[in-house]
């Protein structure tokens, strides 16, 4: 194939004479075949193409090297996108929100509702005082409950279960401050309790996928509804 031509200017320390006659001169200089025109400037027969070629080839690894760096980042950042979900899912930070006993007309009004604290070192704020007699010690209730810790964030629901909690009061069935907080309560009554430590969990619990991790003997926070007492009813004014 032919190759194409350019003008470069040789050094003449590099000029091999070859003829007297100083019309014609054959270097090589850089592996290039000159020709002598006149005086120092030279036209040489050089292959450009090749090194057209390999300089596109040079751009277009730099290029090709470009878009791989720009896909990983890409890639990199959605996984780090999805990883942070799943993390944030699993601390308890819940993508929509949940049913509550207390909303956010209710949680104003537990502002101006006077705080009871008892010798145990419970305190509750009654939102609804319910009719009829307390539970006796011993007697199933059934109730709905949230419990959340100090931050707001819900750890168990039995309205996320869609079902009211039956158990026996005052029997240590569940932790000591639920059971001396529901054994105050009437039927219909609506309370929230502030559960102190030691009247908590003591080991805790581990979080899980929707649910905060509550750590040994830390407060929690209870809001409850004592919706019936079998056995009990309630007297009609």
């Amino acid at each position: 194939m032919a190759s194409s031509s350019s003008t470069l200017l040789l050094p003449l320390a590099h000029l091999v004479l070859g003829s007297s006659s100083g019309k014609r001169i054959s270097a090589n200089y850089q592996g290039i075949s000159c020709a002598k025109v006149r005086g120092v400037l030279v036209r040489c027969s050089n292959s450009e193409l090749t090194v057209k070629a390999a300089r596109s080839r040079g751009y277009m690894d730099q290029f090709c090297l470009m878009k791989r760096r720009d896909m990983i980042g890409l890639l990199l950042g959605v996984s780090s996108l999805v990883i942070d979900s799943f993390e944030a899912e699993g601390a308890g930070l819940p993508p929509e929100e949940k049913p509550r006993l207390c909303d956010g007309s209710c949680e104003k009004e537990l502002e101006n509702i006077p705080l009871v604290t008892t010798e145990s070192g419970l305190q509750y704020k009654d939102i609804k005082v319910g009719q009829g007699p307390s539970p006796p010690v011993g007697f199933q209730v059934a109730a709905n409950y949230v419990a959340m810790v100090p931050s707001g964030q819900i750890f168990d629901s039995s309205l996320e279960k869609g079902q009211v909690y039956i158990f026996r009061v005052g029997s240590g069935q569940v932790i000591k401050g639920l059971d001396e907080g529901i054994l105050s309560m009437k039927i219909g009554g609506k309370r929230r309790l502030y559960i102190p430590g030691s009247l908590a969990f003591p080991k805790g619990l581990n979080s899980a996928p929707g649910r905060p991790r509550v750590a040994p003997s830390s407060p929690v926070i209870f809001d409850v509804s004592l919706e019936y007492v079998p056995g009990l009813e309630i007297e009609e004014e």
